[in-house]
């Protein structure tokens, strides 16, 4: 039944209350895997760029593989501004099938590709995919996970992309193996595995619900209050649970809300906050597509590593990526948010700048030049994934799918879309000098959104999104 009326509710207090349950650690590995198998795929990608150059598989040059990386950021890019909208008026639940739906059907297609036209096609159909995933996954967890674990738990999902990335790096050490499959046929062999694995993907989410929040601003309550009365079962199982503190929050249900309230909620109503995401997310996306994307031309280029060795040097590098949020995630939730976001955004800058300048000295190995973007992107993974938490909480609940689609969409179309084709160029020349000018630009983007976190950083830290940002459907 859906309310027209005004709707009390306790149901939000309720919810960041609860004990840390089994429903959360499904919550976790529901939405996690995801991220998972999209790090396993996008890592074969990188892993693969090589490989496609040679005339035995598709023969493309440095820049279509570039190009590549670029048609699949422009894919998410659109994804997200169209599943995002979709999400605030539809739901998290339903998009969850949507958009995995489409992301898998453009790894699979991927497997069949004939030329670099449609593979293309094929990487920006799974770039749409993931895409609307970010919107639809960093609403979800936002708004089921208690407000003392929020900062950790939307690290800890969006870091679980690089555990998929060390199991991608270590596929490609087999795959790509020319004595075990044919040049043509291990990278093929490897999106279709990935296709495959992502099917069970989607069963599993059927253990998730709907977000009681997103539902009580549409006036399904009753329907939110089964919801949070089941979880509230398996939480306080053990023991009795706390009242929810605070007074009860008062909606006016809508149906949705429009394209020019959520302009104006960005730009009138948070101008600060939306000056502070977006320069976030264009900085971490210009350092991460940039060097993620053609580290293996990295490795070929100048260090002669054999195109497919290039996989056991990505294992390191995507562990590290992934400790930086596991170890770190904690600190955004005790120390705070902005400390935390300035210092992990300002050492990934500064340790970026110093692994340029020790490259264009030719003073590192291929060893080394790894073991040092490990050290930076322990940092600037955490930094990247509080960027998207940021975006996610410090917007309000009717709109945030959206705000996160549109961040993800300045930052990746800014920083994300140029950032593999620019640098594919920079490293086709040969001089170390140019690709150092990349990764000091990449830098300086760091160290200006360090400046901005200072100036516009929130405190959400252990606080409920309806503090942090209340709903616009809120009675005054």
């Amino acid at each position: 039944m859906t309310n027209s009326g005004p709707i009390e509710t306790r149901i939000p207090a309720r919810l960041d209350r609860l004990p840390w349950s089994p429903f959360h650690w499904r919550v976790v590995i529901a939405l996690g895997i995801t991220w998972i198998l999209d790090g396993l795929e996008v890592t074969l990608k990188g892993a693969v760029s090589a490989v496609l150059q040679l005339p035995a598989t598709l023969g493309l040059s440095t820049e279509q593989v570039g190009l590549l990386a670029s048609g699949y950021l422009a894919g998410a890019v659109l994804g997200a501004l169209g599943f995002g909208r979709l999400t605030d008026r539809y739901g998290r639940k339903r998009l969850f099938f949507v958009t995995l739906s489409v992301y898998l059907a453009g790894v699979f297609l991927s497997a069949f590709s004939w030329d670099f036209g449609s593979l293309l096609a094929c990487r920006f159909l799974t770039g749409c995919g993931i895409g609307g995933e970010y919107a639809a996954i960093n609403s979800a967890i936002d708004e089921l996970i208690p407000a003392r674990w929020r900062g950790r738990v939307g690290l800890w999902i969006n870091g679980s992309f690089w555990l998929g990335a060390a199991a991608g790096s270590g596929a490609t050490l087999v795959l790509l193996d020319p004595a075990i499959f044919a040049p043509d046929l291990g990278w093929r062999l490897g999106f279709g595995i990935g296709a495959a694995l992502g099917l069970a993907i989607l069963f599993f989410r059927k253990s998730l619900p709907e977000s009681p929040r997103w539902l009580l601003t549409h006036g399904r309550a009753e329907e939110a209050e089964r919801i949070v009365a089941a979880i509230e079962a398996q939480a306080g199982a053990s023991r009795p649970l706390p009242e929810p503190e605070g007074a009860p929050l008062w909606l006016h249900p809508r149906r949705s809300t429009s394209l020019a309230e959520v302009a104006r909620t960005l730009v009138v109503r948070y101008p600060a906050r939306t000056a502070l995401c977006a320069t976030m997310m264009m900085s971490q996306a210009f350092l991460y597509n940039a060097i993620f994307f053609t580290y293996a031309m990295v490795l070929t280029h100048f260090y002669a590593v054999p195109a497919e060795r290039t996989g056991i040097y990505l294992l390191p590098f995507a562990l590290g990526n992934f400790l930086g949020p596991l170890l770190l995630g904690g600190w955004f939730d005790t120390v705070g948010r902005r400390p935390m976001i300035a210092a992990t955004y300002a050492l990934s800058a500064i340790l970026l700048a110093v692994t340029g300048l020790l490259f264009v000295q030719g003073l590192l190995s291929a060893a080394g030049q790894t073991a040092l973007w490990c050290v930076i992107f322990f940092f600037a993974s955490a930094a990247a994934s509080s960027a998207y938490l940021s975006a996610s909480e410090l917007f309000p609940l009717e709109i945030r799918a959206m705000a996160i689609a549109i961040f993800f969409a300045i930052g990746t179309g800014t920083g994300g879309v140029l950032a593999p084709w620019v640098f594919s160029i920079l490293i086709e020349t040969g001089s170390r000098t140019a690709v150092l000018y990349g990764y000091l630009t990449g830098a300086g983007l760091m160290l200006v959104a360090v400046a901005v976190v200072l100036a516009f950083g929130v405190r959400a830290e252990r606080q409920s999104l309806e503090t942090v940002a209340p709903p616009l459907s809120a009675a005054d």
